[in-house]
């Protein structure tokens, strides 16, 4: 009987010290590691909204028989491609311009010839 309260100290003492390591453990979060290619995100954002400015241009109906070519790179929309008149340049690059995410809108569409 006399070893128990020498137990019940040990014991006081290891959980005394055990409790601030699992408290502190327990607070700790993970973060996501950063992306390792910073690139491929900028691409996948560059893909998306380069799908977002066709389907804009296809949901028109003066512009969806139209051969239009589009690039993006960093916002940057490039639009290339023949078209029969001055009207349908203007509105494609107005289509375009009203997509979010575009930056800005590099012109390369031509006047098909007559």
């Amino acid at each position: 009987m006399h070893n128990m309260p020498f137990t019940a100290s040990r014991f006081l003492i290891i959980a005394a010290l055990a409790l601030p390591v699992f408290a502190l453990t327990a607070g700790c979060k993970s973060t996501p590691a950063p992306s390792a290619n910073p690139g491929s995100e900028i691409a996948n954002d560059d893909a998306a909204l380069a799908a977002r400015v066709k389907a804009a241009l296809v949901a028109d109906p003066q512009l969806k028989v139209l051969p239009m070519s589009v690039a993006t790179y960093r916002g940057v929309v490039q639009l290339s491609g023949y078209v029969d008149s001055e009207v349908q340049i203007q509105k494609a690059l107005a289509v375009t311009r009203g997509v979010p995410g575009v930056q800005s809108v590099s012109n390369d569409l031509h006047l098909r010839p007559q």
